[in-house]
């Protein structure tokens, strides 16, 4: 019997080629669209989820502002791991992290620079589930030795044994390290990346790490991790640790979160990397569930369709002794038969639009068994999807009258057209919903990339290397004047200078503050600040402009130079209305008098989905301590200038800094390419809706062309009398299009004030946004109409001019 109703299912769909190619089509692109999303969104969720992962907590700091406390740094302090551990019995374990963004390894001519590593405490093996694959431990104890990744080590040493070997590594200064230990390369699902593992023990021996060296509550620099007991009581220790104060600061708390809930809920300043989005992973979630449910309501619809076509054969059966269950079998059989095959063909869709996705959200995912657990949970889900979706045209299909059908006089019932009704209200609600929410994030990208940043990046390039020569500071110094002399004389350069920093970086190489001392002698204690070191002609270079007042002047070497300039928001924080009054006050922190040149216009150092916060800018050299050689920042002249000549005006500024620093990496970064980089995400989002947008409004479109099949097929006789009493062309389309329109309306008045509501939400994640314009929601219900209008008129158009006599007759 089985083989029987397969062999019929078969037939059917073979024999109805377009009924059985737009439903494949149509769910195998829902199916396909569903497991890549849901493939990108379990990744995103499996950021730092390991065994033993639950009892991994960070430490972070809350600030307080405008009278509450507000995340306000994910660093703590050298002292905050030991702190803890010691006073709070739930804590097992801690590791301190201090970050290093890039670090030079020299294995005799071999040079390499690597990014993503780490001083760590031993205990970190003991929190994180990595172990040594080779090595001892122990030996991790000890200063001046380092733990590599398998394939770092393989990139220094080759298939040497890496284990007992010694390296020459540069970072803020020289040093010798050992290697004794090697592990596996950690997963790129985690927030904080490691190549190298450097023993914490060196920070007291390691030049340039004095000022973190010794345990204090004055620098957060340091990333703590703690590994609580089992079965802890979560927020009872939250509220232990808030309540704390061992630094002896009441403007400023610790504060404790799951290690797997960073990546995806915290955006902290001074993150190890940028983290993900919730939203934007629960937005994916819903886009991809709304697809697969429309492929499946346009399944029904188109079966539903080409229902009304079978009720011969049904009534034939049903006469010839079939029973219910057995008409509904066999309608199940052949809706299971469909979806099989489009699961097939969906399977090949992921194998095949897999790498390009990973592309475009710079992934590696997978359809093979380590993902498997990824798509099991939804297995279940598109399964009772797939048989909810053959039930209903089963039920439609067995419950025909044999009598009726046999004459011929089959007709839908209102209960079962208002469904039908219904299904396609459905779909155009969803549809409603997503145009708007792709023109919104579409709005808000255009609106970003479009505001004054307050700088001039364009044509910018910050170079910046590691020195590996032995030479002290006051000789690095005077190279770096004589390389921004040599640049100078190269035709196509503009201008350089040198800074710590520039627009773009976000919180790399720039510091933070709490507390300052006023002109008008009051303190904040509670003021977050940030700052930064550049030369006196970095403002004429980025053209920043000033507000009032002028930037600092270089002092001669060996003196202390105090002046500094502040931004627009810190003047006005501290009361100023009028910049040119703040001109020449002094300022106090760090236990030091500093006096205010200028107040310069704000610009946005973060990027815009970060407010301005209150900056201030000293001399590099001898502001802030700096000896090395930072960031030299060069503008070049745009005249006449193309892809191939920035090529050769590349060479010719890496040949100047060879001759120069000879033994130095050389690294070099397109400003504005790195401030758009800020939005990389968020379009790659925007892509991405538009993408699954569109594929949602093809199926629903697929389904309106479904129910109009099934309406013209219930009405071709009243469209032939309607012909035959003389209406045109037009009024039958008018006629088909009116009921399908109103479906359209109803759906728009309820999707617009949802869609509203939720993108609002999402806009709220930016301190600059778009407003959401009356025409996006006008565009929107337009773009849906003529969805509408399409799908219905390819159907009506055929009817309307079929010959009325087909219609009419009867057999």
């Amino acid at each position: 019997m089985i083989r029987h109703h397969f062999k019929i299912a078969r037939r059917y769909l073979f024999k109805n080629k377009l009924y059985s190619i737009l439903n494949i089509v149509g769910l195998a692109l829902g199916i396909a669209a569903f497991v890549i999303i849901m493939l990108y969104v379990g990744y995103e969720r499996s950021y730092d989820k390991f065994d033993g992962s639950d009892q991994v907590y960070r430490i972070y700091m809350d600030y307080a502002e405008g009278g509450n406390f507000v995340p306000g740094d994910a660093q703590t302090y050298n002292l905050t791991g030991p702190t803890l551990k010691k006073e709070f019995r739930e804590i097992i374990e801690q590791v301190r992290l201090y970050r290093i963004e890039n670090m030079v390894f020299l294995n005799g001519q071999k040079l390499i620079t690597e990014p993503y590593g780490s001083l760590a405490d031993a205990s970190y093996f003991k929190i994180f589930d990595n172990p040594l694959i080779a090595g001892n431990l122990i030996d991790f104890e000890k200063p001046n030795t380092m733990i590599l990744t398998k394939t770092l080590a393989e990139k220094i040493f080759g298939k040497e044994q890496a284990v007992g070997k010694r390296l020459s590594v540069f970072d803020d200064g020289e040093a010798t390290m050992e290697v004794v230990g090697i592990i596996n390369d950690i997963p790129k699902n985690t927030h904080f990346k490691i190549n190298f593992l450097i023993s914490f023990s060196t920070i007291n021996t390691w030049e340039g790490m004095e000022n973190n060296a010794k345990p204090n509550w004055s620098r957060n620099n340091f990333f703590t991790y703690v590994k609580v007991a089992e079965h802890i009581d979560f927020e009872a220790l939250q509220k232990k640790i808030i309540a704390s104060d061992f630094e002896n600061d009441p403007d400023e708390r610790h504060n404790i979160e799951p290690i797997s809930a960073i990546h995806l809920n915290s955006n902290k300043p001074f993150e190890a990397e940028a983290n993900g989005s919730l939203s934007r992973v629960r937005f994916l979630s819903a886009i991809a569930f709304i697809i697969l449910i429309l492929s499946w309501l346009n399944y029904i619809n188109l079966a539903t369709a080409k229902s009304l076509e079978r009720s011969k054969e049904v009534g034939i059966r049903k006469v010839a002794g079939a029973q219910r269950s057995q008409l509904m079998f066999q309608s199940l059989g052949e809706s299971l038969l469909l979806n099989l095959l489009a699961m097939l063909f969906a399977i090949g869709l992921v194998y095949l639009s897999l790498p390009l996705f990973n592309t475009f959200v710079g992934i590696e995912l997978n359809l093979g068994f380590s993902n498997l657990s990824v798509i099991l949970p939804y297995l279940g889900f598109i399964l009772l999807g797939t048989l909810l979706s053959g039930l209903y045209p089963a039920l439609v299909i067995s419950g025909f009258s044999p009598i009726r059908a046999l004459k011929g006089k089959v007709i839908a019932t209102r209960d079962g057209v208002n469904i039908r009704k219904g299904l396609i209200g459905l779909q155009f609600f969803a549809t409603v919903v997503l145009i708007i929410g792709t023109l919104v994030v579409s709005q808000q990208i255009q609106f970003l990339r479009a505001q004054p940043l307050g700088v001039d990046l364009s044509q910018t390039v910050a170079l910046k290397g590691e020195i590996l020569a032995n030479e002290n500071d006051s000789i690095i110094r005077q190279k770096s004047t004589v390389l921004q002399s040599e640049l100078m004389q190269l035709p196509f350069i503009e201008s350089v200078t040198q800074a710590n920093t520039y627009p773009g970086d976000g919180f790399d190489n720039l510091s933070s503050n709490i507390g300052i001392g006023y002109p008008n002698g009051t303190k904040n204690e509670r003021l977050v600040f940030y700052l930064y070191g550049a030369q006196p002609n970095y403002f004429d270079v980025l053209g920043i402009k000033f507000l009032a007042g002028k930037t600092y002047l270089r002092k001669d070497p060996g003196v202390q130079n105090f002046d500094i300039v502040i931004n627009e928001t810190f003047a006005r924080i501290m009361g100023f209305t009028d910049m040119s009054e703040i001109v020449g006050k002094n300022v106090k922190f760090w236990d030091e008098t500093w006096i205010i040149t200028g107040v310069f216009e704000d610009y946005h150092h973060f990027g815009l989905k970060s407010k301005i916060e209150p900056m201030f800018i000293g001399d590099i050299n001898w502001a802030f301590g700096s000896g090395g050689l930072d960031n030299v920042i060069v503008k070049m002249n745009t005249a006449g200038l193309s892809l191939a000549t920035m090529d050769t005006n590349l060479e010719q500024i890496k040949q100047k800094w060879n001759e120069l620093f000879p033994q130095s990496t050389l690294d070099y970064t397109f400003l504005d390419k790195k401030f758009e980089a800020q939005y990389e995400e968020d379009t790659k989002f925007g892509a991405a809706f538009q993408l699954f947008t569109g594929l949602a409004i093809f199926i629903a479109a697929l389904g309106l062309f479904g129910l109009t099949s099934y309406t013209i097929l219930q009405r071709k006789k009243e469209i032939g009398i309607r012909k035959v009493s003389g209406a045109s062309v037009m009024q039958i389309l008018t006629l088909l299009n009116k009921d399908f329109l109103k479906l359209v309306a109803i759906s728009f008045i309820f999707a617009a004030p949802i869609a509203w509501y939720v993108m609002d939400k999402w806009l709220q994640e930016f301190a600059y946004q778009t407003t959401l314009k009356w025409w996006i929601f006008g565009l929107a219900g337009v773009a849906a109409f003529l969805v509408a209008i399409i799908s219905v008129s390819f159907q009506a158009i055929k009817a309307a001019i079929t010959n009325p006599v087909k219609s009419l007759r009867t057999e």
